[in-house]
């Protein structure tokens, strides 16, 4: 994040500034957003965010080998001699891992979908404002007597597109 004191210096207009304020923004939307999560949902987040990193798996690997060592060098005190409990251990602990990593899974695509749904909003009014813009830009050239604004390939562009026609072709595709 940039400083306030950087963005206040950066003219309103420029293109960086305008980038800065959106990113600005979406992480004060994500932040937000996060604030809004149950203590159960922050739980199995951060469980999920441990069990991916490389300590997670270092302390599982000392642990298994320590329990195996243990249980199978003579001369120690065997207490899972057939590594049955290990098992079930590890089984549990799958179970549980795996539903964890599914609850962040599916928190995090509903995000991803929200997400895509304002992606798409922004590109259908963008193509709306593009659209009426060369149709004013035609009647200028028309205006003006322009060869340019004549062109047949103007007449396609001066037409609203479908999102029901875009997704009855890439259905047909």
């Amino acid at each position: 994040m940039l400083p306030q004191s950087e963005l206040k210096t950066r003219p309103a207009s420029s293109p960086t500034h305008i980038v800065d304020r959106n990113i600005e923004a979406l992480l004060a939307r994500r932040a937000e957003e996060d604030k809004q999560l149950g203590w159960q949902d922050r739980l199995a987040a951060a469980i999920t965010a441990f069990a991916g990193t490389m300590a997670f798996a270092w302390i599982h690997a000392l642990v298994f080998g320590i329990w195996i060592i243990s249980n199978l060098v003579p001369g120690l005190p065997h207490f899972d001699r057939s590594l049955v409990f290990l098992a079930m251990a590890a089984s549990v602990e799958a179970i549980f891992l795996s539903t964890f990593i599914l609850i962040t899974q599916n928190r995090m695509q509903a995000q991803a979908d929200r997400r895509a749904d304002l992606a798409l909003q922004i590109n259908l009014l963008s193509e709306h404002e593009i659209t009426r813009l060369v149709q004013m830009v035609s009647e200028i050239g028309d205006r003006l007597g322009s060869e340019t604004a004549k062109r047949s390939d103007l007449k396609d562009l001066k037409k609203d597109v479908k999102p029901e026609d875009v997704l009855d072709a890439l259905d047909r595709s």
